[in-house]
């Protein structure tokens, strides 16, 4: 009895402690980056989120059109890395401005940064895990 009194008191104060804390991720809301993560690096969804919310960020999903419309980043762009005309796209893009980006798992993401890297984008960086990640942390997702 005393080991089941005490399991009792442990679920609930780790309850309240769950309840205190958001393990939801933002885009709109939330903490912003003290400053501009490294070129080239591979955040986790939290850090992701802080470092989109800073000043001339741009999110880029690089899936295709269709997993975009299936659920995507409040206020990202789509340009699929798969297309014949993905390098076109990219040399179009303001290199002034950093950019935040994402795919389904991480690979197409850190693809396309090496890509931009190469053609001279200095400040962008990717989400590790990328929209599965996003959305296991709670991360939120709007479809259309």
């Amino acid at each position: 009895m005393r080991f089941a009194g005490t399991a009792a008191a442990l679920v609930a104060a780790a309850t309240l402690l769950a309840g205190c804390s958001s393990s939801t991720v933002s885009v709109s809301a939330g903490p912003t980056a003290a400053s501009a993560p490294a070129a080239g690096a591979t955040l986790s969804p939290s850090d992701f989120a802080a470092a989109a919310k800073l000043p001339d960020t741009v999110l880029l999903d690089v899936r295709t059109p269709a997993e975009f419309a299936s659920g995507h980043l409040p206020g990202a762009v789509n340009i699929d890395i798969e297309a014949a005309d993905f390098g076109q796209k990219i040399m179009s893009l303001d290199q002034s401005k950093s950019y935040a980006v994402y795919c389904r798992s991480g690979n197409r993401s850190k693809a396309a940064t090496t890509a931009m890297q190469q053609v001279g984008f200095t400040r962008l960086f990717d989400l590790g895990g990328g929209i599965n990640a996003w959305k296991s942390a709670g991360g939120e997702v709007v479809t259309g």
